[in-house]
């Protein structure tokens, strides 16, 4: 009888996500982050600092380390192997300087490293193949800042316990273009509850949605080229960065990926140059 339950023990811990596992066994004093805000020319979002500060906050009350740059010179192997995850705040147009930055950004995720998006991060990097690919698509358009409904569609997902199911919030819809297939959509827009009566508006969605109807990515995960993203388009105004539920999203998302990298093994990194094609 012992062994049959036992056995069944086992088969129900089998049947927990590795997410939510992952999600409960952080230890924080072994996390470092390194929050990068480097911007290239064009629009800088005005929330970039609240971004920051708030992850540092976080940092604080669960023990993780923090680090802050907006200079490129960061990105070496060298340097973000101390890394658990990178965490790109708003960033927008390219955040690098040199094409050896790339490479190293590269082989760090190849290595298995984790990154966080937020924002306007899909703005980030628009010229680079493999860095949209990484995002799973790059910035398109948005309809002017208003109150919206996100939804839940993957319940089951550690990062999104405890969140609304239907989250009323004013933000902006972010709209992508070159997307790649791999992402797991984990929140999506309800678009039936932007302002339809905006000319303006509808005009952008229906120009801009793609072949999605009703709902629209706006958070996801994707393991990709070794590494490990989860990406939100959510956050454009500075007061989310000291609104609970907002913070309580950051902070599950960054837990999901320090769950996932176990560490940084440049033996795995294989392109030769930045833009080199992804091997499957």
């Amino acid at each position: 009888m012992n062994k049959l339950k036992f056995a069944i023990a086992c088969f129900l811990f089998s049947l927990i996500t590795p997410q939510v596992v992952a999600q409960k066994n952080i230890n924080w004093k072994k996390v470092s982050v390194l929050v990068y805000s480097k911007n290239g020319k064009g629009y800088v979002h005005a929330n970039i600092p609240d971004a920051v500060a708030c992850i540092q906050k976080l940092g604080q009350q669960h023990g993780f380390k923090v680090d802050t740059s907006s200079n490129p010179a960061v990105m070496t192997e060298e340097n973000l192997k101390q890394y658990r995850l990178l965490i790109f705040p708003s960033t927008n147009n390219d955040v690098f300087d040199t094409d050896a930055q790339r490479l190293a950004f590269r082989h760090y995720i190849e290595a298995g490293g984790g990154f966080v998006g937020i924002h306007s991060v899909t703005g980030t990097e628009r010229n680079w193949k493999w860095f949209k690919m990484m995002l799973g698509g790059t910035f398109a358009g948005h309809p002017k800042f208003q109150r919206l409904t996100v939804k839940v569609i993957d319940p089951g997902h550690a990062s999104i316990q405890g969140l609304p199911k239907e989250w009323s919030k004013e933000d902006e819809c972010y709209f992508a273009k070159e997307l790649y297939p791999g992402p797991k959509v984990l929140m999506a827009y309800d678009l039936n509850s932007l302002n339809m009566a905006d000319t303006s508006t509808n005009s952008l969605i229906k120009r801009l949605s793609g072949g999605y109807a009703d709902l629209y990515p706006a958070v996801w995960t994707y393991d990709f080229d070794g590494g490990y993203t989860w990406c939100t388009v959510l956050g454009h105004d500075k007061k989310d960065y000291v609104e609970p539920v907002y913070i309580k999203h950051i902070l599950q998302g960054i837990r999901y990926v320090a769950g996932r990298v176990n560490m940084i093994d440049y033996k795995k990194a294989y392109a030769i140059k930045f833009d080199d094609p992804v091997r499957y």
